[in-house]
């Protein structure tokens, strides 16, 4: 247990800062159950705007430090190569 004033409000910030970033990863997790059900109904449109979406919320996490940005990039990434296989 924390016993200086510092170490407690630490404890408090920490606790805040879960939730917070559990949240936000939860959004972009939803995203790309979303973007993996317009890929799999064959839905070129609908992945694409998927993917636009799920761009921007990665780069909103990464930026805030959520995720690591190379594990943004990564994801993006891996997207992206679906979109073009299922274009091609």
């Amino acid at each position: 247990m924390a016993h200086s004033l510092s170490a407690k409000k630490r404890v408090r910030q920490n606790a805040k800062h879960k939730v917070i970033n559990r949240a936000r990863k939860s959004v972009v997790k939803t995203q790309v159950k979303a973007f993996d059900a317009a890929l799999a109904g064959g839905n070129k449109k609908a992945a694409a705007e998927q993917y636009k979406l799920i761009v921007k919320a990665l780069d909103k996490v990464a930026a805030k430090k959520t995720i690591h940005k190379k594990k943004a990039a990564r994801l993006k990434s891996r997207m992206a190569r679906k979109i073009n296989k299922l274009k091609g």
